[in-house]
């Protein structure tokens, strides 16, 4: 399997994949694209700050997915985050990692913050041929790590194909 199947975008069709959940369906996110264009076709040129604030962390955590013949390896990025306060669900081939950030400031309506906290959600759908009972997890340094086994059919049935150059 390529690299390139397991980009969130991936390719149509395609199930046996690692593929971030499109949040298309978002209802926020729904809402949020029309309020856009609302606001575009009534005010053309306006942006409002606090249209920008909802969606600048719908794709949190960041992640990276990689994979070999006997384990997909997914890393989240989660600075600021304890891992008491990260759950990870495996159901069905979704994986769901949801958490919050809290606040550590007591006060807050001193100075001046861009910083986010809140609760947060990404899935991924893997393929199958994975063994959930066997998946582990690790959180160091804000990065959670996930090693998903591929079952022993799913890596007998790989098969590299050779590309013969005319």
């Amino acid at each position: 399997m390529a690299m390139r199947d397991l980009m969130p975008w991936g390719r149509p069709g395609n199930n046996n994949s690692v593929v971030a959940q499109d949040q298309s369906n978002d209802p926020v996110r729904s809402l949020y694209r029309e309020m856009n264009r609302l606001f575009d076709d009534l005010f053309p040129g306006y942006r409002g700050p606090a249209l920008e604030q909802l969606t600048r962390y719908a794709d949190f955590p960041k992640l990276e997915i990689s994979e070999d013949d006997k384990e997909i390896q997914i890393s989240a990025e989660l600075p600021g985050v304890h891992e008491d306060d990260v759950e990870i669900t495996l159901e069905n081939q979704l994986l769901t990692i949801r958490g919050e950030k809290k606040s550590s400031v007591e006060e807050k309506d001193k100075g001046y913050s861009e910083r986010s906290y809140g609760l947060f959600e990404r899935r991924i759908t893997l393929p199958a041929g994975t063994e959930a009972d066997k998946a582990s997890a690790s959180f160091e340094n804000g990065v959670l790590t996930l090693k998903i086994p591929r079952s022993a059919e799913a890596i007998e049935t790989t098969r590299h194909i050779p590309i013969n150059a005319k």
